[in-house]
């Protein structure tokens, strides 16, 4: 089993409205595609199942079991019994749902654009013309700001500025709101929260301070991209009496699914299914600064939830300077598979600004970018496919001889 996280590397130019049930059949020679998220309120409130996938057949929660067929998720459940039916999701939304930290990305990117086609187009020496210059330039302050927590960059500077626009724009008016201390960026999950409110705020009192249709459309786009709610769904275990559910699945009416890298990048807990059985996972590795992080997280909730998984040793200088493949082993447990991206063979000693280049969150790659890319990541698969190979020959082997003495 191939554990990796979809990434999107450039823009579709048709809409993909095909149903993921439609790949049931289809998979004897290619992967089976299991794409997961995570439950928002279940990360947020730290209780119940976060990890959900979604495959051709069921979509559900990972480690607590519970599932509906994948053509009745979105439709809405009273007890286990379906009382209102909704269209089965496309591709397009599916895809789209799991990459929606990117798509927020973009959402705001898209905004600065707009606001400089505004700006360029609706400037006036006119006095009595809409102050459309230092309305684009709060807006863009507030677009750089959510970049830069994202990025995890101070935006204090932004805010002052911010602050004094918005002086000139309101007369001094209701700036109460907008007195903050500085974030703490440590805590990416609170300094997102809190830069959630603070757009929110922004957008409310320029909306009714300052109405120009071009604008509207900007505080409408952030007002999306900050709420984001094009990941909710019905809860399908609504009122269900099952005590090995968590309270909190069985009482509400909606669920809001979310990119799973939120959580872990890498989505080891959907193949961990017991009913699985896996042998052998080979995790293709990209996330942005520790390499090791997902596998050394994934062995740690695996050693609370008592899931079988190998235990994970790495030594401390392969941290900044990753080798291209690493194996995992344990009695009774699959056999890990560990491939970081860049690393000391594919990138020499060059992994930082690789890692610069292709940071999480940036605008879409071009063609250079993207075949640059898939070079380096080649690689990691040709150099080490003799490894590759003997370790799924010796997993099969093990396969072979379990059943065999079963």
């Amino acid at each position: 089993m191939v554990v990796t996280k979809y990434k999107e590397v450039k823009l579709k130019r048709s809409i993909n409205e095909h149903r993921l049930t439609g790949q049931r059949n289809k998979h004897n020679k290619d992967p089976f595609p299991i794409y997961t998220v995570i439950d928002k309120q279940c990360k947020q409130n730290r209780e119940g199942d976060p990890c959900f996938e979604i495959s051709p057949h069921e979509a559900g929660y990972s480690l607590i079991g519970a599932f509906v067929e994948t053509s009745s998720f979105g439709s809405q459940f009273y007890n286990g019994r379906k009382i209102k039916d909704q269209p089965e999701i496309d591709m397009l939304y599916l895809q789209g749902n799991t990459l929606c930290h990117r798509r927020v990305y973009s959402y705001f990117c898209d905004i600065s654009l707009h606001l400089l086609f505004v700006q360029f187009v609706f400037s006036s020496t006119d006095p009595n013309s809409p102050p459309v210059g230092k309305c684009s330039q709060v807006l863009m302050d507030l677009v750089d700001m959510n970049l830069s927590v994202l990025n995890g960059i101070d935006p204090f500077d932004l805010h002052e500025s911010i602050r004094t626009n918005l002086n000139e724009l309101t007369g001094g008016k209701d700036q109460h709101i907008f007195q903050v201390e500085k974030l703490n960026l440590a805590d990416k999950e609170a300094a997102q929260l809190h830069m959630r409110k603070y757009t929110l705020d922004i957008c409310a009192l320029l909306s009714v301070s300052f109405s120009f249709w071009p604008f509207d459309i900007c505080f409408s786009i952030c007002r999306c991209a900050v709420l984001w709610i094009w990941g909710r769904k019905y809860d399908f275990l609504q009122n269900m009496t099952d005590k090995t559910v968590p309270r909190a699945l069985l009482e509400s009416e909606t669920r809001d699914y979310i990119d799973a890298g939120v959580l872990q990048n890498s989505p080891y807990f959907s193949v961990l299914r017991e009913e699985r059985d896996i042998d052998l996972i080979i995790s293709l590795d990209f996330s942005d600064g520790d390499p090791f992080m997902t596998v050394r997280e994934a062995a740690e909730t695996c050693r609370k939830r008592k899931i079988p998984f190998p235990e994970v040793n790495i030594p401390d200088k392969d941290v900044k300077k990753p080798k291209d493949f690493y194996v995992f082993k344990g009695k009774n447990t699959p056999t890990v598979i560990h491939i970081p991206l860049f690393n000391v063979v594919n990138c020499g000693d060059d992994i930082d600004s690789w890692r610069y280049k292709y940071m999480t969150f940036s605008g879409p790659y071009n063609a250079e970018k993207i075949s640059k890319l898939m070079e380096v990541a080649g690689r990691n698969i040709s150099n080490n496919r003799a490894k590759l190979l003997k370790h799924i020959r010796a997993a099969i082997g093990q396969k072979h001889n379990k059943q065999h003495c079963d």
